[in-house]
């Protein structure tokens, strides 16, 4: 039973989502670029959309794009202050020996958290990757442990590590998707300590690395993120790019070239930016429908969604929709605040676009005796 007619500026999608976590792809129905790579994404981290994808959830050698994981978790180390950017961390044996891409460390030269991130960030270094596991886990045995847990608790369902380098070992993948919400979690959860992957160069033991994400030269709007290259993994890059308020986030894995990678990651940006647009199409805590209920305290419900509600289109798909809340009925209380309540379907010329669960605003308790007394005698009736 339909229960209200919404007006709304919503959209076109293949398929959207099927809870309010907006975790399913969507289609722009217009053709992204041709990318010459085994696996890519391009994401949108407001909306929570993927808006073009080549073999998603497959699984991956992600190779240095491991040491985002490696970033965030010793990020909330230092949120939690369990480290400190100026504190001085030994460099072990292990460190010093990392195979790979260097930062050059010295077990007798004092080396910083702060300088950890950046030889790591900066010059992808292996050895720093393991100094910081070091210093934040006592290990890097325990501080993979923490690198899953903290990907478990991110949903990415695809996505092992074995390692805090990235170095191929067996069971050490991801997919392009997981590591683009990845790198979306790390820019939501740490802004501040996202602008380090902006920096171009880092110099240490007198030794200057310039950024290998070539995309902080050639494009002003890219600010991050992190390249990969192993034999197993091919060329690798996370790329994150804002145009005005906008951010989207792209990921190629297994590209033939480091200029490759360079040159796909920008078609997707540039797609995404050019043909598409994010929009927020309803404020947290904004009543959309004011059902009836049976049996409660309250006689009606207020529904609508528990947090603002984003989505990307292309560009010319936001006019012309409508939006209606369906409910079950009869609805009976009670209903717990945040309980989904019913189903807000978007059409546009008659077409279902897309369903999303709409909740209970604010709970609402089952009414005294009297109360669900006359209720059950009105239902015998309706």
């Amino acid at each position: 039973m339909i229960r209200s007619h919404l007006p709304a500026a919503l959209v076109a999608l293949a398929a959207f989502f099927a809870s309010f976590a907006i975790n399913a792809q969507v289609a722009l129905e217009i053709p992204a670029p041709a990318i010459a790579a085994k696996a890519f994404v391009l994401y949108d981290p407001q909306s929570e959309q993927v808006l073009a994808a080549q073999s998603p959830s497959d699984r991956y050698d992600p190779a240095s794009l491991t040491k985002v994981m490696t970033a965030y978790v010793t990020f909330q180390a230092l949120k939690d202050k369990k480290v400190t950017l100026t504190q001085t961390v030994p460099v072990s044996e292990k460190a010093w020996r990392a195979e790979g891409s260097r930062m050059f460390i010295d077990p007798k030269k004092p080396v910083t958290v702060d300088d950890l991130l950046r030889g790591m960030i900066v010059q992808s270094g292996n050895d720093a990757s393991i100094a910081l596991a070091e210093a934040v886990a006592g290990s890097e045995e325990s501080f993979v442990q923490l690198m899953n847990k903290h990907a478990q608790r991110m949903g990415l369902k695809n996505t092992n590590f074995t390692n805090s380098t990235g170095l191929p070992q067996p069971n050490h993948h991801a997919s392009a998707e997981d590591m683009a919400r990845l790198a979306a979690a790390l820019i939501r959860d740490f802004p501040e300590e996202y602008k380090l992957y902006a920096q171009k160069d880092f110099t240490w033991n007198k030794i200057t690395q310039h950024n290998r994400n070539r995309l902080l030269w050639q494009d002003p709007t890219v600010d991050g993120m992190k390249t990969g290259h192993t034999e197993a993994a091919g060329y690798c890059l996370i790329a994150s790019g804002k145009r005005g308020e906008r951010r989207l986030i792209s990921v190629v894995m297994g590209t033939a070239s480091d200029a490759a990678r360079a040159q796909e990651s920008q078609k997707l940006l540039n797609f995404g930016f050019q043909f598409s647009d994010t929009r927020r199409l309803y404020k947290k805590g904004e009543v959309l429908s004011s059902p009836e209920v049976f049996k409660g305290a309250a006689n009606n419900a207020k529904l609508g969604f528990d947090r603002d509600l984003w989505l990307t289109l292309p560009r010319e798909k936001f006019a012309n929709l409508k939006a209606t809340i369906t409910t079950t009925q009869p609805l009976l209380a009670p209903l717990a605040q945040g309980q989904k309540a019913g189903i807000m379907k978007l059409t546009q010329d008659d077409k279902v676009i897309a369903e999303l669960p709409v909740v209970a605003l604010e709970s609402v308790p089952v009414a005294g005796v009297l109360g669900r007394g006359w209720d059950a005698i009105r239902l015998m009736f309706k």
